[in-house]
């Protein structure tokens, strides 16, 4: 039986509802990240039910124990879960713990005895300088509206030169217009950072904002879809989707690679850790790090193919 097909009883919905509500209000995380902790702790309370045989309860939480978050996961794992995921899983029902036992006095700590799975380490596929010149070279001439091109250029630009996230980059304001020699981006949390912007980004945003119909009173968003509203991202990554499989580009070429490709080629041309974490806006730094394994990856591999010896 699929248990994500089954529906969660009206108590634990209520206290989904509840933790949600703290979630928005108090702790303000963002609408995605709320979406998807939710998700996370649905999938468990759904399973609570069906492995006791009962509808939710403060008092069968409470009472849960470390072997019964351990056949939680187990469970998990038979749907085929990942531990990527399984990780995720653990990092929201303690999120949701965190919550009962400060706000429902529920005082049960078993979930946080739980050892988080181990997930595979990813690298960041990072598209070489050359590829990233083709793609902004490309995206200039692939519409047949000018103003549309202009923003598809200015929307990478700010990808590859600013390293923003392409939430980050679609939710610019168009009240915030012109920038000087930096802008302020909101990033994951609600968390602002200052990031500087290069003379041919801002070139490349006057030239949009110049050719775009919409008037600066008829839109809040800077970058606008054909209608005036805010651009849907998938219409960015979509529009590199095409350019990658017009330059023979592979399957990591995305939108998110472009900010990869950004951390990667300031680390190579010399940059800091701790400049490109502010940079990207990580909260911690081991999330910067991983940019030092990609260009490891880089230099032993122009050392095997330039060295005579190697």
């Amino acid at each position: 039986m699929n248990k994500r097909k089954d529906c969660l009883s009206e108590q634990g919905r209520s206290l989904l509802d509840e933790w949600r509500g703290f979630a928005c209000d108090f702790k303000r995380y963002s609408s995605n990240t709320v979406r998807s902790y939710s998700r996370d702790i649905r999938f468990f309370l759904v399973f609570v039910e069906f492995h006791l045989g009962n509808k939710i309860s403060l008092q069968s939480l409470k009472n849960l124990k470390p072997i019964d978050f351990r056949s939680w996961l187990a469970d998990e794992r038979k749907f085929g879960t990942s531990p990527g995921s399984l990780a995720r899983y653990v990092s929201s029902v303690r999120e949701f713990y965190n919550w009962l036992n400060e706000k429902k006095s529920l005082a049960n700590f078993s979930v946080f005895s739980i050892q988080l799975p181990r997930k595979k380490k990813k690298l960041p596929r990072p598209i070489s300088e050359v590829n990233v010149m083709k793609l902004l070279s490309l995206t200039s001439e692939n519409m047949s509206t000018p103003w549309l091109a202009a923003r598809n250029a200015a929307v990478m630009l700010l990808l590859y030169g600013c390293g923003l996230r392409i939430s980050e980059a679609l939710g610019l304001k168009r009240k915030n217009y012109p920038f000087g020699d930096f802008i302020k981006v909101q990033g994951k949390g609600n968390k602002e950072r200052i990031i500087p912007i290069i003379p041919i980004i801002k070139t490349s945003i006057d030239k949009y904002v110049e050719l775009c119909p919409f008037h600066k009173t008829d839109c809040e968003h800077l970058f606008v879809g054909k209608r005036g509203k805010k651009l849907n991202p998938r219409i960015v990554q979509q529009e590199i989707s095409n350019l990658r499989l017009q330059l023979g580009l592979p399957a990591t070429t995305t939108p998110h690679a472009l900010r990869h490709s950004f951390a990667t080629h300031l680390l190579s041309a010399g940059g800091d850790l701790r400049t490109i974490q502010e940079l990207l806006g990580h909260v911690s730094l081991t999330s910067t790090q991983i940019y030092t394994d990609v260009d490891e990856v880089r230099l032993m591999k122009v050392y095997k193919e330039t060295h005579p010896k190697a």
